[in-house]
């Protein structure tokens, strides 16, 4: 399974890397959402984590892009240090299927990853 990993910031994408190899996931990387979807044209996904605030595409655009122009259904959690109602119902309409507010334990995370995975196949 490849999970793609979209987030600006090198400590979190670090830790978030690490935290997703060690349950054995294939992880790919992109620092900001225009980045991430250059990988989407070439590699197939399993599963996105993705930052809400990056520069040029941020992880709203990015999910609308996923699900309207892509038409690709694979999970997609929303990993962010915003938790406003309204951030997180915009990221669900869209097409998010989980939203995790940083920081983020992540034993949390694997459990969030694994249920997403069995719920997609």
């Amino acid at each position: 399974m490849k999970v793609l990993i979209c987030e600006d910031d090198n400590l979190t994408l670090l830790a978030l890397e690490h935290s997703i190899r060690i349950e054995g996931y294939e992880t790919v990387t992109a620092r900001d959402g225009l980045e991430a979807k250059k990988i989407l044209a070439e590699q197939n996904i399993d599963l996105l984590v993705t930052d809400l605030h990056m520069p040029n595409i941020d992880g709203l655009e990015l999910i609308q892009h996923i699900r309207n122009d892509l038409k690709r259904t694979f999970p997609i959690i929303m990993l962010t240090r915003v938790g406003s109602d309204d951030i997180v119902l915009s990221a669900f309409e869209q097409g998010a299927d989980d939203y995790i507010t940083k920081p983020f334990s992540p034993k949390e995370l694997s459990i969030r990853i694994k249920k997403a995975l069995m719920r997609a196949r």
